[in-house]
């Protein structure tokens, strides 16, 4: 795919998504949204690890309210199923973990795909809202599904009411994202923190993945079954290997991915 509202960059096993119409603040349109799905797939066949950020001042404002045409016409019930829902499906199935390097306002759609990457970190002066009931919406982008299972339903009603700015270290404390870094060592932080997936084991990050995911719809006897068979799936790979051999070594494991 021609990109023209994203970059896509692959780099010792990093694919580097950069979400870039600054000038909108990275707001969706419906180029950028096509762009972002084949470029995560695509990471998921060439990468290790994916980022995803944001150029200029935003992670992303969310959708682009001057791209929805006439108010009457629009059909938001089409536009999340077709355009929306797929990036989500693809950020839990992309056999990697993706992260998201919130470097700015991450609002509204926007803040509902970084809070569905794998890893979210921000910077201190990055700052998360739900807008969507100021225009008289309910949160989506999976903001409904993500929330409650990040920081409850209490907190996640809270947001989704007040629509109020949260902060990226507000954020942090109350489990929204991973981690909040300071402004100065915020690149350096999350692209080491990008280099060390890109080493790991990535077949064991993949399941993961899997299992984590799953575990919110699984009783404890459908989880614990699922969980025996991604171990046993992760222990015929030779990363277990190597990583056994590397403990009794007492020496770094040199993980390959397979």
């Amino acid at each position: 795919m021609d990109y023209q509202c994203i970059t896509s960059e692959l780099s010792d096993g990093v694919a580097l998504i950069t979400l870039q119409r600054p000038e909108v603040m990275n707001s969706f349109n419906t180029q950028m949204r096509a762009e972002l799905l084949h470029a995560v797939q695509e990471a998921g066949q060439t990468a290790r690890v994916a980022v995803i950020t944001g150029a200029g001042r935003a992670f992303s404002a969310g959708q682009d309210l001057g791209d929805t045409g006439n108010l009457n016409d629009l059909n938001l019930e089409r536009l999340l199923r077709d355009e929306y829902s797929p990036i989500l499906r693809a950020l839990a199935e992309v056999p990697i973990p993706v992260i998201a390097a919130v470097n700015g306002v991450a609002a509204g759609a926007g803040a509902n795909i970084a809070l569905a990457c794998d890893v979210v970190i921000a910077t201190e002066s990055a700052s998360f809202m739900q807008a969507f009931s100021k225009i008289g919406l309910i949160p989506d982008a999976g903001g409904t599904y993500t929330l409650p299972r990040k920081v409850g339903f209490a907190k996640a009603m809270g947001l989704a009411l007040f629509a109020e700015k949260l902060s990226a270290k507000e954020a942090d404390r109350m489990g929204l994202i991973w981690e909040a870094v300071d402004d100065a060592s915020f690149e350096a932080h999350w692209q080491a923190r990008a280099r060390h997936l890109g080493t790991g084991p990535t077949q064991a990050y993949a399941g993961i993945k899997q299992a984590l995911r799953a575990s919110f719809d699984n009783d404890l006897e459908v989880q614990l079954t699922l969980e025996a068979q991604i171990q046993g799936q992760a222990g015929r790979t030779r990363d277990f290997k190597e990583g056994v051999l590397a403990f009794l070594d007492k020496r770094p494991a040199q993980f390959e991915g397979r």
